[in-house]
Order: C-alpha cells, then sequence, then structure tokens
C-alpha cells in the first residue's frame, strides 16, 4: 500500500510529507521510502499559529480559522507529496496535524489538540485519510505520546547492545528498547524562542548551531534551568510549548543581568545536551540514533558526544531512515496499521492501559473501502531500500 504520512512538529515551521510502499510479509512490516517533501507555512498562517498558542489567549473563531487554514496547508503538501512522491498512485495519507495544546496536570494527560481538518485533505487528493491519532491512546490512560515509540521498538529490534531512539525536534524525546519512552524536556522549543525573541524576530532558529558556538555556557543560568521540576518526574510524562516557551525563557533569565544572545543560547543547547544524557546513561544506551531538525545542529551534535564518551552517535539516515522524514514515515506507519485494525501503541511507551487502534478515518471520494483486518501484528519493521522491486 502506498501511503503518505503528514507532520508538522512543535517548531511549526514546515508541514513534512513522506511518501512510503508499506506491506506485510509474515511477522514484518516492511517499508520502502519514496521520499520528502517540505512545504514552509505561509507566513501569515505561521504567525497566527504563534499568536494562538500557549500562553497567549485565542478565542473559538480563531481556532476555527486556523483549523481550516492549516488543513487546506496539509492538503497542499499532500496532493503535491501524491504528484511528486507516488506518481498519482497514493493510497492512504495520514496526517499527524498540527498539536496546539497537550493538556497536562500532575503528569496526567487529560486531552490533547491537533488542528488541521482532514476533511480538507479528503477532498483535495481523493484518498482516505487517518487523524487524530494521539485522543485514543489517552482515553486509555495514556500520554498520547510518543506515539513514534512503536515504530522505534520494531526498528530497533535486534539491534546489538541497548540501541536507544532520541528524536530532536521542538522537544526531545526517547525510546529504549523496554519500550520505556517519554519526553525529555525540549530539544530546540527553547533555543529557538531564544534566537526569534532576542533577535526582534529576525531569526527563527539558531542556524548551523553559529550562535551557541560564539557563545559559553553560564553555569548558574545552566543549573537554574535544571532545576525545572518536569526533569524529575518519572516516566511515561511529555510535555511541550505549553512549558517550554519564550516567557517560561524570560522568566528564568530574571536576576542574571544582561546575558548576550550568544551565551543563552550556548546554554540552552547546553541544557538539551544535558537533560538527553541523563536519560541516556540512565537506560545503559550503548547506541543513540537521533532524527529531527536537531541533528543538523553541530554544536548540540558535538555537545551530545562530549557528554556520552562511549556511547556511539548516530543518525537515523546511517541506518536508511532519513532523519528529516522520521516522523513522517512514522505516521505513514501508523495510518497503515489503522487501516487494517492493528494497534499503534506500546503501553509501555505511553502508560496507557492496553495497546489501541488509533485516529478516526475520513473517507477519500470512492468511499471507505477497508482492506481485510491483518491476521497478526508486526514485531519487526523493515526498510527497503527504494530502488528495490516492487513490493509484493
Amino acid at each position: 500500500m502506498r501511503v503518505i504520512g503528514l507532520m508538522s512538529g512543535t517548531s511549526y515551521d514546515a508541514i513534512d510529507a513522506a511518501a512510503a510502499d508499506l506491506a506485510l510479509d509474515g511477522d514484518q512490516l516492511v517499508l520502502r521510502p519514496l521520499g520528502l517533501v517540505s512545504d514552509a507555512y505561509d507566513e501569515t498562517l505561521r504567525d497566527a499559529l504563534a499568536a494562538a498558542l500557549p500562553p497567549a489567549a485565542t478565542s473559538l473563531a480563531e481556532v476555527c480559522r486556523l483549523d481550516t487554514l492549516i488543513g487546506r496547508a496539509f492538503a497542499a503538501a499532500a496532493v503535491r507529496a501524491d504528484r511528486e512522491l507516488c506518481d498519482d498512485s497514493g493510497e492512504l495519507v495520514a496526517s499527524h496535524g498540527q498539536t496546539v495544546y497537550h493538556w497536562v496536570q500532575s503528569g496526567r494527560v487529560h486531552g490533547t489538540l491537533q488542528l488541521g481538518q482532514p476533511a480538507w485533505i479528503a477532498e483535495a487528493t481523493g484518498l482516505p485519510v487517518v487523524a487524530d491519532f494521539r485522543p485514543r491512546d489517552i482515553a486509555a490512560g495514556g500520554q498520547g505520546a510518543p506515539l513514534v515509540s512503536l515504530v522505534d521498538l520494531l526498528w530497533l529490534r535486534g539491534r546489538p547492545g541497548t540501541p536507544v531512539a532520541l528524536n530532536l525536534g521542538g522537544i526531545a524525546n526517547v525510546t529504549a528498547p523496554d519500550g520505556t519512552a517519554f519526553d525529555t524536556g525540549p530539544a530546540c522549543a527553547l533555543v529557538d524562542a531564544a534566537a526569534r525573541g532576542l533577535s526582534g524576530g529576525r531569526l527563527d532558529y539558531d542556524v548551523d548551531g553559529v550562535l551557541a558556538a560564539r557563545g559559553t555556557v553560564h553555569e548558574p543560568l545552566l543549573r537554574r534551568l535544571l532545576a525545572e521540576p518536569y526533569y524529575a518526574l518519572p516516566a511515561p510524562k511529555t510535555t511541550g510549548k505549553e512549558l517550554f516557551h519564550l516567557g517560561y525563557l524570560r522568566d528564568a533569565l530574571a536576576g542574571f543581568g544582561t546575558l548576550t544572545a550568544e551565551d543563552v543560547i550556548a546554554t540552552l543547547t547546553a541544557l538539551t545536551a544535558r537533560t538527553v544524557a541523563d536519560t541516556v546513561r540512565a537506560a545503559r544506551a550503548t547506541e543513540v540514533i537521533a532524527s529531527g531538525g536537531g541533528t543538523r545542529n553541530p554544536v548540540l551534535m558535538a555537545m551530545l558526544g562530549e557528554e556520552l564518551p562511549g556511547v556511539a552517535l548516530r543518525t537515523s539516515d546511517e541506518l536508511g531512515l532519513p532523519s528529516a522524514a522520521k516522523e513522517a514515515y512514522a505516521f505513514a506507519v501508523l495510518g497503515f496499521l489503522t487501516l487494517h485494525g492493528l494497534a499503534g501503541t506500546e503501553p509501555a511507551s505511553t502508560g496507557a492501559r492496553h495497546p489501541s487502534v488509533l485516529g478516526s478515518i475520513t473517507p477519500g471520494r470512492g468511499g471507505l473501502r477497508l482492506p481485510p483486518r491483518a491476521d497478526r501484528a508486526p514485531v519487526r519493521l523493515v526498510l527497503e531500500s527504494r530502488n528495490a522491486d516492487a513490493l509484493k
């Protein structure tokens, strides 16, 4: 089955659309990557989204407008991916949508909201769409995240030693071989907020880690940041920009006088490296396989390497799964599992009472024709070269 996975993360800078051929082969799920296209959010839409996100106030009218506009943007990305990557032969779209709020109180997740109305995607592509992946896991007592953990577990099963999968997006999350998975804290969220806030909006992020490379880690600020109570919470746990935003950073900077933007960003980069490394050390990992936009920051990756001597640090690209597209491919897998009646969660990762078939399905132009329910769930994800013969 040819599936298009759509993803926009907590950095909300672009919509990634990855296409893959997926097929069940005994107890294996075989994935052949077909490529990635990425569409930057229209600047006006991105500004409207940023203005509506917590801790800012918004209105139901604005939520409605954003749901529609983001849905149209996701639809355009899906149409482009179908045309450029699938030769107009896509069969399913799996859309994560844009997270705008994750309702967490006292370590428990009560709800979540992803915008990007899937009806626009189904109408534009004519394909069925699986969306709203996270709420079902939350209804079963889980955190609703990290959902990519199931794909990590299937993909890394059988690797020697103790491999840990790491995603460095706006928020960092890890998956260990025993199924433990959780958000460690900010990856790029605070660095991006600092770059934007301290540059007067001229920069959206620390391009290639240039600002961090010019700065010096401010140890008193780092100690204050590391005192954040979230880091001491037990897994499973999730977080987001509801906590780690520009206002949070401004509060943390209070009383330190004037620090240079470079020193602040160097310190925030060190915060990500330290909190990730603490988790990796606790898992006794022998290998870290990283993906996400943070892997393109050489200063962050160097700091991680310094924090983890003796632990192999590599990107998912080295194992055949493009780092920039990994989450979009992961949701393509989750959509495929849903359409085949298979669970898309690992309770050890999310804390749910049981595995769940995720999401809701919006029919395509030809109505809804579900494939036969699979006899058994896959236990391993196998990557196949895109140059291989067609999947059976």
